[in-house]
């Protein structure tokens, strides 16, 4: 049975949302489509103009929301390149959760179609983006089976050519856990060819990690999911040395 729940988006997605779909084909004819010099200054200096007037208004970063497994799985990473439908660089590739065979636990179905912007061999998408596609929706997998955790690893087999400006079917699926080790699998299929497939080797961090790791990268850090991140670890008492407003 499909998630198809709607979930609760922060206030301002929707123009965003319009503005990356705008975007989206101006990035593919300007990859892969015959235009003239002119055309293409004319288009440059519009876009120049209107970067500069976007410029004028932007304020500093804005919030980044954790992971909300409650809501659909098209909100999991909202800024994605690969699903994110606010980030005009992903195709992108559409995600929802289902339920797992023999009520087994939910997993990550998609659909995908790559444009000229991703292609890496003649007529395919490039093997680059394929990788950046596993690791994306079998993190998907995992948020969506209740084991969340950073990518250790990935082994990838490219079975045959994935083509482009088709449109394919992706499968992900949490597998098991050792210990903090998460495995998860996931597979690109061609109608019914399976073109590639991944294994994943995650690592669960704690929250007192991941807060270590967020502090580290302070510099570039939203502050206010640095808090958050900072009171999760308060929550569960995993690190009883951090206090609201440190590092």
């Amino acid at each position: 049975m499909s998630d198809d729940r709607t979930a609760v988006r922060p206030m301002g997605d929707e123009p965003r949302r319009r503005l990356a779909a705008a975007l989206r084909p101006l990035i593919t004819m300007t990859v892969a489509s015959e235009l003239t010099d002119e055309a293409l200054l004319e288009a440059a200096a519009a876009i120049e103009e209107i970067g500069r007037g976007l410029a004028d208004r932007a304020g500093p970063k804005r919030a980044r929301q954790q992971p909300d497994i409650a809501s659909a799985a098209q909100e999991f990473f909202p800024t994605s390149p690969i699903i994110g439908m606010v980030n005009p660089l992903a195709p992108p590739v559409r995600v929802r959760v289902v339920d797992g065979a023999d009520g087994g636990r939910r997993e990550i179905r998609a659909e995908a179609n790559f444009d000229f912007a991703y292609e890496g061999p003649p007529t395919c998408v490039h093997g680059g983006v394929i990788a950046e596609t596993f690791d994306e929706v079998l993190g998907a997998a995992n948020l969506a089976s209740g084991n969340p955790g950073m990518t250790g690893g990935l082994t990838i087999r490219y079975r045959k050519p994935t083509p482009l400006r088709t449109d394919l079917r992706i499968e992900a699926r949490f597998l098991r856990k050792e210990g903090r080790k998460i495995f998860s699998w996931a597979g690109i299929y061609h109608g019914d060819v399976l073109t590639a497939e991944a294994d994943g080797l995650f690592v669960e961090v704690a929250p007192a990690q991941f807060l270590a790791i967020a502090e580290g990268n302070a510099d570039s850090a939203d502050p206010a999911m640095l808090e958050a991140i900072r009171a999760e670890a308060q929550r569960v008492g995993a690190a009883s040395d951090v206090h609201p407003g440190s590092g």
